[in-house]
């Protein structure tokens, strides 16, 4: 892949993802080569964005050229529901179309820096990184929620004790927790900042590059920051809208992020995750969720 730059202007002019190791039980950043190795494509989806029903969606999926998918951990596959004779019947599901898990989203209310119903968010979320290793994926995502920029106040104590919580059942369960970048991220430092106060391995990042152009911020900026953390990563675009005042999502390669750089960075801190897909289109939604794959597959062809 080499020169991201060359590629894309060149080609477009206007993995099987691997079970945790048990040993080691550390995402693919704890060990990164010190040689930079070639950026592989691997194609996620989040299922949500085809609207369809959980099982026809997987068909769906596994037809437009998907190879992992991304599933809703509180309305497609809930940990209450996934008792062992469960987890084997989706392993069988995923297997028959050819499928993998990229990554488990829980969603929760207001993140983890408020004292409402935060031990059942942290219960939840510890039930959804289980689930998820036990599906064959190491990737839990969730919008942490407000990062206080005061490091004394009790916001603050409140969100990293509950993440440094979450992130020791991670050591042990062999999944972990990615934020999600969101307009709580800014420009991505206060979220380097939180990933550096916490224990190590604690918390990673889910990319977006969408939500920083959305909040007016750089993606390619927060990159830098955030690169060696991050282990999912996707693929939605914007553009600023001068006429409305603010960013809309576009279709991927119609925006104004600039891919090139993006996957430079992730190439060389050696990424190894999924690319995934995340269209929020009302009208057409498999042929839009189809045109990302394939303009993915044209970056890395």
């Amino acid at each position: 892949m080499g020169d991201w730059k060359r590629e894309i202007e060149y080609r477009v002019p206007s993995t099987e993802y691997r079970v945790p190791n048990t040993e080691h039980r550390t995402p693919h950043t704890a060990h990164r080569k010190p040689k930079t190795t070639m950026l592989q494509l691997k194609k996620g989806l989040r299922l949500e964005c085809l609207r369809q029903p959980f099982r026809q969606a997987l068909e769906t999926a596994a037809q437009i050229g998907a190879e992992a998918i991304e599933v809703n951990g509180r309305t497609e596959v809930k940990p209450k529901d996934m008792s062992r004779t469960a987890v084997r019947h989706l392993r069988k599901m995923l297997g028959d179309y050819q499928l993998k898990i990229s990554a488990v989203n829980f969603p929760t209310r207001a993140g983890y820096s408020t004292l409402e119903m935060l031990e059942q968010k942290i219960e939840g979320t510890k039930a959804a990184m289980t689930m998820a290793y036990e599906l064959g994926c190491n990737v839990v995502v969730n919008d942490v929620g407000p990062i206080p920029e005061d490091r004394e106040s009790q916001a603050w104590q409140t969100l990293t004790e509950a993440l440094s919580d979450i992130g020791h059942h991670g050591q042990r369960c062999g999944a972990w927790l990615a934020a999600k970048t969101s307009a709580n991220s800014g420009d991505g430092s206060r979220m380097k900042e939180l990933i550096d106060f916490l224990p190590v391995q604690s918390l990673f990042v889910d990319f977006d590059p969408a939500s920083f152009l959305l909040a007016e911020h750089s993606p390619v900026d927060a990159m830098k920051l955030l690169a060696e953390h991050v282990v999912n990563f996707r693929a939605r675009d914007a553009v600023r809208d001068f006429s409305l005042g603010r960013g809309v999502e576009v279709e991927l390669g119609r925006g104004s992020i600039d891919w090139a750089a993006l996957l430079g960075n992730l190439e060389q801190k050696n990424y190894a995750g999924y690319i995934t897909i995340d269209r929020d289109a009302e009208s057409n939604p498999v042929p839009q969720c189809a045109q990302g794959l394939e303009y993915l597959s044209n970056l890395f062809s």
